[in-house]
């Protein structure tokens, strides 16, 4: 049926009236502004009516409010309720898709194309719910199966992080590294892009800071193991090198976007890279979160809360509706400068675009640190595992800036990347132990005590025993 007459929309309404449950089923998509004039009164007062009293109005009661007779429909039987399902669904997509392109038509006059996308998409996709979910005892192995196996967890390519995600990243997924200026968050980007290029995958990386050419260079570094200086000395070597590790990776394409681009603008150019190259994409990367503008709302760019919380949820959005793995980054504020630990509020924007994401990663790291090959990544927020608040030490290798895990042996014993000067001076000092009997200092390993005199403080075994030599050649020349 393609014709929704008025006499068929009264039909819609009556049928609700004859079966309550009808009505409860159709919530999700009645619109009373999608019915003719005439009877818009009428689908308002049910609504309201069913909302407020948690009944369905009687026939008098929208006779008397509204002036429009509904008339009750003797025997019906469950086929009635099936063809009323099947074309008000049909109905009320077409009455929003009709509305849909005519608001469309107004922005486009007006110049504003952003949001014609999602009104057209929105009205497309309304219809019933049928997905009723996952029974929890039918089929507890392909449950569990699904969750761990459905292309899901990737291993980030640093093993003790891959431990704390148990397993890696998932697919449709946000993830944010924050960090403050200068901590490394394009680095630590391009170092996951890298393993998982190197794993087979395909991917894009979106830069709205940074030249396509400088990320491509700082990739050359990390993936040949050397420093960009040296590349600019040897530049065929490093195209050989290149060519030869992309004839068993992924396919990689690195896009510079201008600040304050919106979502809209990197799913064309995915959709566009697609069309074109026909490769597919595995993950996508962008740098960073904060210079993305909203595609849903206009706002403010200064308003970082309201912006950041739905930039947060469409590049969620954007990963679940293109099934990949999706990394981004953000800056930490100004209270997180002398901070060693990061909470959530030390995001700069606030806690809007935490609430999105699915896992959130502190980036801490120093210039002693950096001089010493040391990055922390700290764990701020994972919904699929139990690690927040985890710390892990990685390996930085200034020159070729790769970014590696050491294992577990090479984690610092305090997690932190530096040991408190008070653990130092106390692993070197010299500790003595009091005899509960005499009071006196009791021996210790290595000593050789005569009369439970202690040695003085800092005193050892040799220093004893040279003792003991001049004492007893100073009794011979006597």
């Amino acid at each position: 049926m393609t014709d929704y007459t008025p006499e068929v929309q009264k039909l819609f309404l009556e049928l609700m009236m004859q079966d309550a449950q009808s009505f409860v089923r159709v919530a999700n998509i009645y619109n009373p502004e999608n019915f003719d004039r005439t009877l818009r009164e009428a689908a308002k007062f049910i609504q309201s009516h069913s909302a407020e009293y948690k009944t369905l109005p009687t026939h008098e009661q929208i006779k008397a409010v509204t002036g429009v007779e509904l008339r009750p429909i003797p025997d019906t039987v469950e086929g009635h309720q099936e063809w009323f399902m099947k074309e008000f669904e049909s109905f009320s997509r077409k009455e929003e898709l009709s509305r849909a392109i005519l608001k469309a038509a107004d922005l486009l006059e007006e110049g504003d194309y952003d949001p014609v996308e999602k009104l057209i998409k929105d009205a497309v996709q309304i219809g019933l719910t049928k997905d009723l979910g996952t029974d929890y005892f039918a089929d507890p192995h392909a449950r569990i199966d699904k969750y761990f196996n459905s292309g899901g967890q990737v291993s980030t390519g640093w093993p003790q992080m891959d431990k704390i995600l148990y397993g890696g990243f998932s697919r449709g997924e946000l993830n944010i590294f924050a960090g403050g200026s200068g901590s490394g968050k394009s680095l630590v980007m391009m170092n996951i892009a890298l393993s998982w290029l190197q794993a087979g995958l395909s991917g894009v990386y979106i830069s709205l800071e940074l030249s396509e050419e400088l990320v491509a260079l700082r990739t050359d570094a990390m993936l040949t193991s050397t420093g960009t200086k040296e590349i600019r000395k040897d530049i065929d070597t490093t195209e050989l090198k290149v060519k030869m590790v992309g004839k068993k990776a992924g396919k990689y394409r690195i896009k510079a976007l201008p600040a304050q681009s919106n979502v809209n603008d990197i799913r064309s150019f995915i959709k566009e890279y697609q069309i074109q190259t026909n490769n597919k994409v595995d993950f996508l990367m962008v740098d960073y979160l904060d210079l993305v503008m909203p595609v849903s709302v206009k706002v403010n760019p200064n308003d970082q809360f309201i912006k950041d919380k739905y930039v947060a949820e469409e590049l969620r959005n954007l990963s679940q509706e293109l099934n990949v793995l999706l990394v981004t980054a953000s800056q930490l504020n100004r209270s997180a400068v002398e901070e060693i630990e990061f909470d959530h509020s030390h995001i700069a924007g606030g806690i809007s675009k935490i609430n999105t994401a699915d896992n959130v990663f502190g980036i801490f790291t120093s210039r002693a640190m950096k001089e010493r090959g040391r990055y922390q990544i700290q764990c701020m927020k994972s919904r699929s595992s139990t690690g927040v608040g985890q710390k892990i030490d990685l390996e930085y290798n200034i020159e070729t800036m790769r970014i590696t895990d050491p294992g577990e042996e090479g984690q610092e014993s305090n997690n932190s990347g530096y040991k408190p000067a008070a653990s130092i001076l106390n692993s070197i000092k010299t500790t003595t132990t009091l005899n509960p009997t005499t009071g006196l200092p009791q021996a210790k390993d290595g000593w050789a005590l005569e009369k439970d005199i202690a040695p003085p403080p800092g005193s050892s075994l040799e220093s004893n025993k040279l003792k003991q030599m001049i004492a007893g050649l100073k009794a011979k020349s006597e």
